[in-house]
């Protein structure tokens, strides 16, 4: 992706379907790590810029990474009482983090490897990339664009339908 927020619209679907289960933040999260590879090789002006976080084997790195910033974040939000609690991820559980994170982090190579001609997501094992030209460039980015619109309507109608609930038993 040319900008890493398009990256979120699939998040905000998959979350949509399984809101308990799938961390927007994490899968959110895991993106920003991937992303910080081609970030600092573009500051430093090295080529390519899609390297290690953007294969498969790699990723699996970010998603680690991504899982232990969530877990020691909370232990020092435990412990420090001014740290705001936004959209709730002090209270998110492991298994949420976890499935957010891996499904951030490998959705990140499959778009990333539909757009990019310097991604090796199979590396080590192979230099090719199954993924490059599969779509056009307008399909992928409006695919990510309607994702993340479909996924905000769904999150705006629940929490309607909540807020109908909790009206109707006040």
């Amino acid at each position: 992706m040319p900008f890493t927020p398009f990256h979120f619209g699939p998040g905000a679907a998959l979350h949509a379907l399984a809101p308990r289960r799938i961390s927007f933040l994490a899968f959110c999260a895991a993106n920003v790590v991937v992303d910080v590879e081609p970030l600092y090789y573009m500051l430093t002006h090295q080529y390519p810029l899609h390297r290690f976080f953007h294969t498969f084997v790699g990723v699996a790195v970010a998603i680690g990474l991504t899982v232990a910033l969530f877990i020691g974040l909370q232990k020092v939000a435990a412990q420090v009482r001014f740290i705001p609690n936004l959209f709730g991820w002090k209270s998110l559980t492991v298994s949420p983090i976890v499935v957010g994170a891996v499904l951030g982090g490998y959705t990140h190579i499959v778009l990333d490897g539909l757009m990019h001609g310097d991604i090796q997501p199979l590396a080590p094992f192979s230099t090719a990339n199954p993924f490059q030209g599969q779509v056009s460039l307008g399909a992928l980015h409006w695919f990510c664009v309607y994702a993340g619109g479909l996924g905000l309507v769904a999150a705006g109608m629940r929490k309607l339908m909540r807020h109908r609930r909790e009206r109707k038993y006040a």
